[in-house]
């Protein structure tokens, strides 16, 4: 029984030393979501401004733009999936690859191939395990992103939609006809939802001010010209929508986080008070076995003694 017991306090003491660690990550994740979501609520006015801007030039103009083209039979989409770069956030990631998984399986019903393009080691390991090709990975950024990488990102993304397979060489990626990206967009604490939205070709929807009388209709002058206003704001726009996209990821990463060693620290204060529990009862098995024999040895020395007599 003394061995057990050993065992028992080795185990509390162990489980003691991880409660530590998992009550330190909540806490950084704590002290950074707010951050995080500051981040994420002043990139939504430029965002928001952006888009009214490409919605005027788009509304108020006949220019067709390549960005904003439907194109007539689409082949081929691309994918960004933005997942974490580290683990101990619960379904965080496993939740985002499900609504990407079920996406891919919704492009290649409508007969299109998808090129995936992955944020975060945890979406690059899974299929990379899974033995499916990634075009393009960024690791390295999932809790703290900045603007430059989604530059990068959306430049990338913009290439692949413009890219023309004809004069593609055959070791370069092909041209896609859209882009789509799933992220998981921050509601609230407790709430962390995947999203799948599609951004390229642009539905500019969002700010388009219809006015109420046509005699009042606004004039629009556009310089130098509509398209290259169009040239110069939608690589912008999709720049922002994945920053933002990219913000809305990192705090609903640092949520899930926080959630999840919340919730280990909660089960190792469980684990040590069974611990403690079971150990005291074998602690008490083992005094009152010990107390049996010694009582057991001295009723026998009494008898032997007695039978000499």
């Amino acid at each position: 029984m003394a061995l057990s017991v050993r065992e028992y306090r080795a185990r509390i003491k162990s489980t003691e030393s991880m409660k530590k660690i998992t009550r330190a990550m909540e806490l950084i994740a704590a002290s950074r979501i707010i951050k995080a979501q500051q981040r994420a609520q002043s990139a939504a006015p430029y965002a928001r401004e952006l888009t009214r801007a490409v919605s005027a030039v788009a509304t108020f103009s006949n220019v067709e733009h390549a960005l904003t083209t439907e194109p007539e039979n689409p082949k081929r989409a691309a994918l960004l999936v933005v997942t974490s770069d580290r683990g101990l956030a619960g379904a965080y990631s496993s939740n985002v690859l499900k609504e990407a998984e079920r996406l891919v399986e919704k492009l290649k019903g409508e007969g299109k191939e998808v090129d995936l393009y992955i944020t975060g080691r945890k979406g690059e390991a899974y299929f990379k395990f899974r033995q499916r090709p990634v075009v393009q990975a960024w690791t390295g950024f999932s809790d703290q992103p900045t603007y430059d990488v989604a530059a990068d990102i959306g430049a990338t993304l913009i290439e692949a939609f413009l890219g023309d397979d004809d004069e593609t060489p055959e070791d370069a990626p092909q041209g896609v006809d859209e882009v789509h990206v799933v992220y998981t967009r921050f509601r609230s604490m407790l709430v962390q939802e995947p999203t799948a939205v599609r951004l390229l070709p642009l539905e500019v929807v969002e700010g388009e001010e219809k006015p109420g009388d046509d005699d009042l209709l606004p004039l629009y002058e556009f310089e130098p010209s509509p398209a290259e206003v169009l040239d110069s704001l939608l690589p912008r726009y999709v720049q922002s929508r994945i920053f933002f996209a990219l913000l809305q990821a990192a705090a609903s990463e640092l949520a899930a986080r926080q959630k999840a060693m919340k919730s280990a620290t909660d089960n190792a204060d469980e684990l040590i008070k069974k611990y403690k529990r079971i150990a005291n009862q074998a602690r008490q098995a083992g005094i009152t076995q010990e107390i049996s024999e010694i009582v057991g040895g001295v009723n026998a020395l009494a008898d032997a003694q007695a039978g000499s007599e």
